[in-house]
């Protein structure tokens, strides 16, 4: 009985073309992997940092056919104004309301409960972003 060899004896014949591609893939794969952290870092930076107001639906209420309550907390810096932009959805998923919601008061904390007409019976309320001016 004779052994099957699967593999050249090591050292043998220097190194395979395939070692050297190997390598050059760690490389490179190491180079875009850390420009990608940096990039995901500098996203997050900007969209953290550099936001002048920023809120949030604590709560909602349908108060009617045609009608619903939206209680939004909004964060700000105290001399910037913007807009907030709510919609409201009925059962089916089609948006039934949309109001842009302006922020001129001054304050970096404010507690606002507005009203949206809708076109049809509601069920949900969400906040679709702010942007300042």
């Amino acid at each position: 009985m004779s052994a099957v060899r699967e593999s050249l004896p090591e050292g043998r014949y220097g190194r395979s073309a395939d070692e050297r591609a190997d390598r050059k893939l760690k490389i490179v794969g190491s180079v875009l992997g850390g420009l990608m952290v940096i990039l995901l870092g500098w996203f997050g930076w900007y969209y953290v940092v550099d936001s002048k107001i920023s809120a949030e639906v604590i709560r909602f209420q349908v108060t009617g056919e045609n009608e619903v309550q939206v209680h939004l907390e909004i964060r700000k810096d105290d001399d910037v104004t913007g807009v907030c932009t709510v919609r409201s959805q009925s059962e089916d998923g089609a948006e039934v309301g949309r109001k842009d919601l302006p922020v001129d008061e001054p304050g970096t904390r404010l507690d606002k409960i507005y009203t949206i007409r809708t076109t049809a019976k509601a069920t949900s309320a969400e906040l679709l972003g702010c942007t300042a001016r």
